[in-house]
């Protein structure tokens, strides 16, 4: 019996898997991947990515607005957020956040979408999912100043951001979430600011399909391969590969209550 863990983010529905949902979520309880999460990054595309969902009993999913389309899809409301999370399977809300690499010009509707979506969290006591890029001194204020006017919870997926950054998280007392990223050789940095979090605020996941760890680095990434990113953190936590996913998994139910009820 392979240990359990948990895939806490992947996209079942972008056009690199069509079709091959059943194979993928097959291959993924193969290498102890009983559960994931895959995310609307769109809203307009909700009812594909809550079918996928509907069609498999490990897969959950969340949606929001990524911050790469804030300027080019309608601005998410509150109201439209919460109505999704009635949803038995929808367990967050996001992904959310800043990225000013690519899209630095649209960073005021970024900011404007980010502030629905926390409010979307807090009411429904769901966890944020926040994507971070080139972002770090407003993701970190503005996470700040939203956590002291109404607290809510949340999740820095694909972590690989400042070590400031990193600390405000864990401050607020949100979760780090290790991706493929963290597995590549040149990537001790990101490696060290794990070390130094506490091991029961990390989750791991995919990001699929993008970012697959050595030794698929360059291909397409797929839920299955969160094992061989749970296994460098393992290591850089000095645990069994066995008590790492234990721990994530558990880490995984206390954010994701609703994926654990």
């Amino acid at each position: 019996m392979q240990p359990q863990i948990v895939d806490s983010h992947c996209h079942l529905d972008f056009p690199d898997f069509d079709g091959e949902e059943a194979e993928l979520v097959a291959r993924a309880a193969e290498a102890g991947v009983t559960r994931m999460v895959t995310i609307c990054t769109r809203l307009r595309l909700v009812e594909q990515v809550k079918a996928i969902a509907e069609a498999y009993d490990g897969v959950f999913w969340a949606a929001g607005t990524h911050p790469m389309h804030a300027a080019d899809e309608p601005m998410a409301t509150v109201e439209e957020l919460v109505a999704l999370a009635a949803h038995p399977k929808f367990v967050g809300i996001g992904e959310t956040g800043l990225d000013y690499h690519y899209t630095s010009e649209s960073a005021a509707s970024q900011q404007e979408s980010l502030r629905l979506h926390i409010e979307a969290a807090r009411q429904t006591k769901l966890p944020l999912i926040i994507h971070s890029r080139a972002a770090d001194d407003d993701m970190a204020r503005i996470l700040s100043e939203e956590h002291a006017a109404a607290p809510y919870t949340c999740v820095m997926h694909c972590f690989s951001s400042t070590a400031m950054l990193a600390r405000t998280a864990l401050d607020l007392g949100f979760y780090l979430s290790m991706s493929g990223i963290a597995a590549f050789p040149k990537s001790q940095e990101v490696r060290d600011i794990f070390a130094s979090a506490p091991v029961d605020r990390v989750l791991v996941e995919t990001d699929a399909p993008y970012l697959a760890p050595p030794p698929f680095r360059g291909k397409r990434n797929e839920p299955a391969y969160t094992a061989h990113t749970a296994k460098v953190g393992a290591d850089v936590f000095g645990l069994d590969y066995a008590d790492f996913a234990a721990q994530t998994s558990a880490n995984f139910d206390r954010l994701f209550w609703k994926a654990a009820a």
